[in-house]
């Protein structure tokens, strides 16, 4: 079920936290597609072998030692690509989907390659898995609501996300917090499947982030709800009751151009 209560509102934060190391852009890429998005995202420190474990042979991962996205090595990304275009600008398949997908900061000391590795997720569209990663499940259950109450100050939003896949993986988040506008930010960076780390992808942004908790940056605490549920399958190793949240962050539009190299 999907039921979308309000429309993203513009303007969100600054902060390029934790996207990994910018792509080099040398040689010559394929446009795929462009994608106007909504997301939240959580960063995660987990259990560290646990992690190590979904990681292919050569690669590690990359863990910031400072910022705000210090000793976060897993976040958990829910996205709502509200228009999907492809290169003649006309809408790909349903021309729009809700995923959650989990990312780990990575490297390849072998090469120097950083970025991100995708290593599992939920989607909405059955025809989105297992997606351009190989790690996409189906959701048999699907919703995400977001209300935005703007008439008096402060600005308050809430959001309700809830993917659940027949295998039983389930990921969800409810939230209730303070909104803020934002500077824009760019960024440019390589994900990668853990399936095949041979594949990857290249997101470049433009985009607006705005950090509303966090451990190590002091941005003050605009969240007043919060609880999240992560469990099943594969990704219950990884949220074992130790896992902390290190950051949540909340970006109300995303501009998204999706290369192959």
């Amino acid at each position: 079920m999907f039921r979308h209560v309000a429309a993203p509102a513009a303007c969100l934060t600054l902060m390029c936290v934790w996207l990994g190391a910018l792509a080099a852009p040398a040689r010559a890429e394929t446009f795929i597609e462009h994608s106007a998005e909504a997301q939240m995202q959580l960063d995660f420190h987990v259990p560290d072998a646990a992690l190590t474990a979904m990681l292919p042979a050569g690669w590690e991962p990359n863990v910031a030692t400072a910022g705000p996205a210090k000793d976060a090595n897993l976040r958990m990304i829910f996205i709502d690509r509200v228009d999907i275009t492809g290169p003649d600008g006309k809408p790909l398949g349903r021309g729009s989907n809700q995923l959650v997908y989990l990312a780990i900061p990575i490297k390849q000391p072998s090469t120097g390659t950083v970025g991100q590795m995708i290593i599992g997720g939920i989607t909405a569209d059955p025809a989105d898995a297992p997606g351009p990663f190989g790690v996409y499940l189906p959701a048999g259950v699907h919703r995400m609501e977001r209300a935005t109450v703007a008439g008096a100050q402060p600005t308050l939003t809430q959001e309700d996300w809830e993917f659940a896949a027949a295998s039983g993986e389930r990921m969800e988040v409810h939230l209730k917090y303070e909104r803020r506008g934002a500077p824009k930010a760019a960024a440019e960076v390589k994900f990668f499947s853990a399936a095949n780390p041979a594949v990857y992808q290249v997101f470049k942004y433009e985009r607006a982030l705005d950090i509303m908790r966090n451990a190590t940056v002091n941005v003050g605490d605009r969240v007043k709800e919060f609880s999240y549920k992560a469990s099943g399958g594969r990704i219950g190793a990884l949220f074992d009751g130790t896992e902390r949240v290190l950051s949540i962050d909340a970006i109300h539009w995303s501009n998204r151009a999706t290369y192959s190299p």
